[in-house]
């Protein structure tokens, strides 16, 4: 099996924004985008908004949509909302997610954005937060996170 390109290879001379408009206007999605079915749809300094239409290949055995597709696209949120505020030089990982789900989906749910902003952002550390909705503003699940903000290497 060949290894997974990093999708920001060639763009790491840019800002994290920078990095992130780029992917958009390509359509280029990291691997964990293509596998669970969901994109980056907007970015700005200190926010980030993925979409998707969750569907039967991410059901639990309940039959609903397993926590951890609403936690994927809350995290990706949250870190991207932060990813937008590096420098060319920078990096983060998410130190700690916090997520409450509010209500259970299926695919009839259709389409949901899950929003990131960044509360704070220090030199070694960042905060934010994220709300996943529906296309009616009906929340699903919402997230706390904690990032940490370092040096490439």
């Amino acid at each position: 099996m060949p290894e997974p390109m990093n999708v920001f290879d060639e763009l790491k001379d840019l800002s994290g924004l920078e990095q992130l408009r780029a992917m958009i206007k390509a359509g280029r999605r990291p691997p964990i985008a293509e596998t669970m079915d969901f994109a980056l749809v907007e970015v700005d300094a200190g926010r980030a908004v993925f979409a998707g239409a969750p569907g039967p290949k991410v059901y639990n055995p309940l039959g609903s949509i397993h926590g951890g597709y609403a936690a994927t696209l809350l995290d990706s949120a949250c870190g991207c909302a932060v990813h937008s505020r590096l420098d060319a030089a920078q990096a983060y990982t998410t130190l700690e997610l916090k997520i409450a789900y509010h209500k259970a989906m299926t695919d009839k749910t259709g389409l949901v954005r899950a929003e990131g902003t960044v509360l704070s952002f220090g030199r070694r550390v960042a905060f934010a937060e994220a709300k996943l909705t529906d296309q009616a503003g009906k929340l699903y699940a919402s997230a706390t996170s904690t990032l940490l903000v370092f040096e490439r290497s």
